[in-house]
């Protein structure tokens, strides 16, 4: 029998309420979705573990087995052929030397000291929870991923912009932009009642700005910080409550001051929304400009 490894797991219901697991699994040439009757949501193999299954039902190409048909093996270590075949999130060497490169581009002390203190504490979460169920980072670990290649985006892009940025703000909201998904899902990427409730970009910016407010950081400060976050969807149909303020020509006394982006993909598309904060050098309460709405 052939030996697969599973890549991903979530559980299920059928209409008579008999429990039931479905599986990703791949083999290193070819992946296959099985769904496994009568196996409870607190039973049965997980995500890494090495699995056999014998008499394969398949029905109108969906393939499914009994508890039964299915032989749970050992979980995958490093020597095994088929270890890599699941994305592994990434070191803690390697995301504190991206903090420690970020922290370079950064002069306000206060802000400085929050981003270390959560992307110490963030490290161990994410890297044990899913970013999404399917559309990107859907495996455990994706979150720590995701959020460690935006910040990797940033580094390579604040030196070569050609107008001044604040980098703190920058790295607060990627750290904190999909935080609510530690909320929206369980670390076997099964979603739970905070998605429909609250939402994760609600979720993310409410733990922040009570972080900031808590350690004196200005009102204004905070505002800038949290419209990324807020906005970060981009447009209000993908989930964003408010737009995101964007100048597209630069004149007089506006600066760029605050750049992040979302990259999401699937099937059909593949989304790069990228946006900026400004503010006027003459003080830190000018208003926000009008938000840019699509185009």
């Amino acid at each position: 029998m052939k030996e697969y490894i599973i890549l991903c797991r979530s559980n299920g219901t059928t209409r008579n309420n008999s429990p039931y697991i479905q599986l990703k699994v791949t083999d290193g040439e070819q992946m296959l979705n099985i769904s496994v009757w009568d196996v409870p949501a607190h039973e049965g193999p997980e995500v890494g573990q090495l699995v056999q299954f014998f008499n394969l039902k398949d029905y109108m190409g969906k393939k499914s087995c009994g508890r039964m048909e299915m032989l749970e093996g050992a979980m995958a270590d490093a020597d095994h052929p088929l270890y890599n075949q699941i994305t592994r999130p990434i070191t803690r060497d390697v995301w504190e030397g991206t903090i420690h490169s970020l922290l370079t581009f950064c002069n306000d002390d206060n802000l400085s000291a929050i981003i270390s203190e959560f992307a110490d504490k963030l490290y161990v979460p994410y890297s044990r929870y899913p970013a999404a169920t399917s559309v990107h980072h859907a495996y455990p670990g994706g979150l720590l991923n995701h959020t460690h290649q935006m910040l990797h985006m940033l580094q390579g892009l604040y030196p070569c912009l050609p107008y001044p940025i604040k980098a703190e703000r920058c790295i607060l909201a990627i750290l904190f932009h999909d935080y609510g998904k530690l909320f929206e899902y369980n670390a076997q990427g099964e979603t739970q009642p905070d998605m429909y409730l609250l939402g994760h970009i609600y979720i993310g910016a409410h733990k922040l700005q009570n972080e900031l407010e808590k350690r004196g950081v200005d009102a204004e400060e905070v505002k800038r910080i949290i419209h990324c976050i807020l906005s970060h969807h981009g447009q209000r149909e993908y989930g964003s409550p408010v737009l995101p303020c964007i100048q597209f020509y630069v004149g007089g006394k506006f600066r760029l001051v605050d750049f992040t982006g979302y990259c999401c993909g699937n099937n059909r598309r593949a989304v790069f929304v990228s946006h900026v904060v400004l503010y006027d050098e003459d003080g830190p309460n000018t208003p926000l400009l009008t938000p840019h709405d699509g185009g």
